[in-house]
């Protein structure tokens, strides 16, 4: 599968991120776009809150002016966090009274945040999503339909 490069950084980070225990959906620095930006938090400024997908006044000029942050538009940035956040359970954008899980570090949690936020970027880049398995048990008469590395190819 041909993937774009800041799809494939992208995902390698999230990868790691995960793996090291360093990935935490309420630190703007180790957040799923934190962790995309290199563990910077300065997209934080491109909203006025944190799960927000508006762009403030920073943001719409920094959109407008077509800039991109490790190949990301900042409206782009802010949808990839949202997707990230809503799918670990928080309400959104991020309030101190507002819904958000017990454990924010549970790997299971973490994981399903990322199998959103990895489909969401594969969908920005027009690939398949690349956590899709269900191949892998697709079967026409009781045999497999593909072979293993046909689909990680």
């Amino acid at each position: 599968m041909n993937t774009s490069y800041r799809l494939e950084q992208a995902i390698k980070k999230l990868y790691t991120a995960f793996h090291a225990n360093t990935l935490h959906p309420e630190c703007c620095q180790q957040c799923a776009v934190g962790n995309i930006l290199d563990n910077t938090d300065a997209w934080k400024h491109l909203s006025d809150q944190h799960g927000s997908s508006r762009l403030n006044y920073v943001g719409i000029v920094h959109q407008n002016l077509g800039r991109k942050f490790n190949g990301y538009s900042p409206l782009e940035l802010l949808n990839i966090e949202a997707t990230f956040l809503r799918a670990c359970g928080y309400s959104l954008p991020l309030q101190k009274h507002g819904k958000k899980p017990k454990k924010p570090q549970d790997k299971h949690l973490l994981f399903e945040g990322l199998s959103a936020t990895i489909s969401y970027l594969c969908a920005l880049d027009g690939v398949e999503n690349v956590m899709d398995y269900s191949k892998l048990f697709e079967r026409k008469n009781g045999q497999p339909c593909h072979q293993l590395d046909e689909i990680l190819a």
